[in-house]
């Protein structure tokens, strides 16, 4: 039998369901790509590493299927989805539309105790990206932009987002090491912040655009160094 491997262990928090802490682990080992495409995911080695029974297990795949990131062939295998581009470009438009205006409104009511807080999981990121530690780094950029959402009360879109993006974030996670994309990823920040703390509602809007641009201009890039990562044919790079 395969053997999956895994980044870290997993730990079960009896307190919540199994079924969803499960979703999580895999969505998070799928998208910094720990597991990349066409991994198969068999219901029963995922029963025995996580020492569960195979109903939350079940459960837990049909929510990475409607995610986009599994493919489900009953009475077969679970496979790793390739990356979808329609549905990476989806999560761009969506994303785009609600952080520019999660920035504007953030600027125009500027949040003292925002400010701080955005500059310290800058920091964050800094230094994972000084020991080029990508997986720590991507959970500060993540951290960066839940803090926006959640400062201009809007958790809900949060949540949304996050349920279309994981295409999109695989996508980030292959671009991240390359052609300094980490470090334009720290600036971009750096301008957000800035820009919130002058009330520059045009200019978040500007460093929000910028920010959010860079990795699909590099699509075609991107798909000629990992030819193995896509979904094929009709979602293929324009």
């Amino acid at each position: 039998m395969q053997t999956i491997a895994f980044s870290g262990p997993f730990i079960l928090d009896r307190t919540r369901h199994a079924a969803v802490q499960v979703y999580e682990y895999l969505r998070e080992e799928i998208v910094s790509l720990t597991l990349t495409p066409g991994t198969v995911l068999s219901r029963n080695e995922l029963s025995a590493h996580f020492d569960l029974s195979v109903t939350p297990i079940r459960d837990a795949l049909t929510r990475l299927e409607e995610d986009d990131l599994v493919d489900i062939y009953p009475q077969h295998a679970t496979r790793v989805r390739g990356i979808s581009i329609d549905s990476a470009r989806q999560a761009h438009f969506l994303r785009l539309a609600l952080e520019v205006e999660a920035v504007r409104t953030l600027a125009e009511q500027h949040d003292a105790s925002l400010v701080p807080a955005l500059y310290a999981l800058v920091q964050q990121q800094k230094s994972a990206l000084e020991q080029r530690d990508f997986k720590a780094f991507s959970r500060a950029d993540q951290a960066f932009h839940h803090q926006l959402y959640g400062a201009a009360r809007v958790e809900d879109l949060w949540r949304l987002m996050r349920s279309r993006s994981g295409n999109m974030d695989r996508l980030r996670r292959l671009h991240l090491p390359l052609n300094n994309k980490a470090e334009s990823v720290l600036k971009d920040h750096v301008d957000i912040a800035d820009a919130i703390d002058r009330r520059d509602a045009a200019g978040a809007d500007a460093a929000v655009r910028r920010h959010l641009s860079g990795t699909l201009s590099q699509l075609n890039a991107l798909r000629e160094q990992f030819p193995d990562y896509w979904t094929p044919g009709a979602d293929a790079p324009r």
